[in-house]
């Protein structure tokens, strides 16, 4: 008979550490899609300026944030793995 197979088992700081690059990878294409979303919008043409203009700077702050926070994410897994700044 066939041994049976151990089941992979990550480490949960390993796994966090990867979903925190893949999501640092992922912000520049999602910023790019929700700074995108405006021009779908339809109707009138000075109707939804002012919601545009509310709505493109609320997705840069927010994009921002999300930076920032995963930067500091990325530096301390930077620093536990003993990496050179």
């Amino acid at each position: 008979m066939s041994e049976r197979r151990q089941p992979l088992f990550l480490e949960r700081e390993s796994y966090r550490q990867r979903r925190t690059t893949d999501a640092a990878r992922l912000l520049p294409i999602l910023g790019f899609l929700a700074l995108c979303l405006p021009i779908l919008w339809g109707g009138e043409e000075g109707r939804y300026t002012s919601v545009g203009v509310i709505y493109l700077f609320g997705v840069w702050v927010v994009l921002i944030a999300v930076a920032m926070l995963l930067a500091r994410r990325l530096r301390r897994i930077d620093v536990q793995q003993g990496a050179p700044d």
